[in-house]
């Protein structure tokens, strides 16, 4: 089950944002770990690395803004990351981090991007599986 971005903006004012996360799939499938890594290396597509450093060695200037990926999966769950990845500003209204899967509620969009969302669904779940490869373990 594929869920809309209507869905998932109906979530986040519901219970799930109490416990802090997206539990379900936005997909209803997995993601790709090797996708999602090469999503948060690519630095026109997720920008993950403008602002956190992650054990992605052969990417030179890595950010120091924000977490360090490495070893997230051992402090959030997957669906913590997810939360954090479609709207951090649920968690912090003062985040800097962008909501990669929100179209709502944002001024200055220009025209072509209005409506859209940063990252698709499917991107997103990427993201979740490699972040969740990441632990200290």
């Amino acid at each position: 089950m594929r869920l809309t971005v209507f869905a998932v903006c109906s979530m986040l004012s519901g219970p799930l944002v109490a416990q802090v996360a997206i539990e379900k799939s936005l997909t209803g499938t997995k993601g790709d770990p090797a996708r999602g890594r090469a999503i948060v290396a690519d630095r026109h597509v997720g920008l993950c690395l403008l602002c956190h450093s992650a054990p992605i060695p052969e990417e030179r200037f890595q950010g120091e803004l924000a977490p360090d990926l490495k070893g997230v999966a051992g402090r959030l769950s997957e669906g913590q990351l997810r939360l954090r990845i479609v709207d951090s500003s649920r968690l912090n209204p003062a985040t800097i981090m962008p909501s990669y899967y929100r179209t709502e509620g944002f001024a200055r969009v220009a025209p072509a991007f209005r409506g859209k969302t940063v990252l698709s669904a499917q991107q997103i779940e990427d993201v979740v599986a490699y972040l969740m490869t990441l632990s200290d373990r």
